[in-house]
C-alpha cells in the first residue's frame, strides 16, 4: 500500500510571515499582499516530501472577503490561488498533485451557520470552475455536516470536469461522537452516498479522533481514505474566526506524536496523510520520512 504525503497547514504559516493575518481575511491576505509567499510555502511543503498540496482557497470566500469589501473578488482570488499552486508544482521535477480546497462558506465547525442552498450553490460552482484549470482533484474540506458536504461536493461533481472529488469531514474532538453537527459518520456518509464521491477524508480534528473515525469509515466504504489532523485544542461552542473565543494549541502534539498518530491512521486505512492547522513543513518532513519506511 503506497501512501501519498499531503501538505500541512497554510493559514498558520502565513501568520508567521504576514502580520494581522490571523483574523479577518485570514490566509487570503497573502494572495492580496504577498502572493509569492503562497508559492514559497507550497514549495516548502513539496521539498519536505508532500506529493499533494492544497490550494490556498480556504478563505477566498465572500463572507471573509466582505470584511474588507472585497467579496466581489472571490472568483479572481480563487483562480489566483489555483494558479499559484500549479506554478509551485510546475517549478519542480517531482510528480505532485494539486487539490482544490472547497471550504465552508461561513465559519469552520459551525453547522448552524451553513448558508442556504440558493446562496451556497452558485458560490461553490464559481469556485470549482475557477480552480478547474489548475487542479487534479477537489477536496471539500472541514465539512461540519452532511448538508454542508452535500452542497460543496454536488457542485464539485457537477462542474469539476470529471476530476476526482473527496469529502473531508471535521469531527467532534471526543472520539466516537461523530461530526460537529452531532450526526454520526455513518449517517453523514449515507446522506451523501448518492453523489458517489471518489474518496473520504477527515481533517482539522485531533489525531486520536481521526484514528477512530477512519476505522468507522473503513467499515462503510472501499473507496480511498485520507486524513490531516491538527494541533488545535477543543473548539469552544460559538467560536468564529474573529470573536474572543480561543481554541489554543495542544503542546502534547509534538512532531513525534503527530507522526506516530499518522502511522496509526495508515494502519487504519488512510492512503493520503498530511496535517492541518498548526502542522508545518518540519512536521511534514518527519512524516514523509516515516511513511517512506512504512511504504517499504
Amino acid at each position: 500500500m503506497t501512501i501519498t504525503v499531503l501538505d500541512g497547514g497554510m493559514g498558520g504559516e502565513i501568520q508567521k510571515r504576514i502580520s494581522n493575518s490571523g483574523k479577518g481575511l485570514w490566509s487570503a491576505r497573502a494572495l492580496i499582499e504577498k502572493p509569492q509567499i503562497v508559492v514559497d510555502l507550497h514549495r516548502e511543503y513539496i521539498e519536505a516530501g508532500a506529493r499533494m498540496i492544497i490550494t490556498n482557497t480556504y478563505s477566498t470566500i465572500p463572507s471573509y472577503l466582505a470584511k474588507e469589501n472585497l467579496q466581489t473578488e472571490y472568483v479572481r482570488l480563487t483562480r489566483l490561488a489555483g494558479k499559484l499552486a500549479r506554478q509551485a508544482v510546475d517549478a519542480g521535477s517531482d510528480k505532485v498533485l494539486v487539490a482544490g480546497s472547497i471550504p465552508p462558506l461561513s465559519e469552520s465547525y459551525r453547522p448552524d451557520l451553513v448558508p442556504a442552498k440558493e446562496v451556497a450553490l452558485p458560490v461553490y460552482q464559481n469556485m470549482v470552475e475557477a480552480l478547474q484549470p489548475f487542479v487534479d482533484l477537489y477536496i471539500c474540506e472541514t465539512m461540519s455536516s452532511a448538508a454542508e458536504a452535500e452542497l460543496a461536493a454536488s457542485q464539485a461533481k457537477r462542474w469539476g470536469n470529471g476530476k476526482p472529488v473527496y469529502v473531508s469531514w471535521t469531527l467532534h474532538e471526543t472520539p466516537g461522537s461523530g461530526l460537529r453537527s452531532g450526526e454520526s459518520l455513518a449517517d453523514a456518509f449515507n446522506k451523501i452516498a448518492y453523489l458517489d464521491v471518489d474518496g473520504y477524508m477527515l481533517n482539522c480534528t485531533c489525531p486520536e479522533t481521526i484514528e477512530s473515525g477512519l476505522i468507522e469509515l473503513a467499515e462503510l466504504t472501499n473507496k480511498p481514505l485520507g486524513c490531516y489532523a491538527n494541533r488545535m485544542g477543543r473548539v469552544p461552542e460559538g467560536w468564529t474566526l474573529d470573536n474572543a473565543l480561543e481554541t489554543g494549541r495542544r503542546s502534547d502534539v509534538t512532531t513525534d506524536y503527530f507522526v506516530a498518530q499518522s502511522l496509526r491512521a495508515a494502519v487504519a486505512g488512510a492512503t493520503i496523510i498530511g496535517g492541518c492547522c498548526g502542522i508545518g513543513p518540519a512536521d511534514i518532513k518527519a512524516l514523509s520520512r516515516a511513511l517512506t519506511a512504512f511504504n517499504q
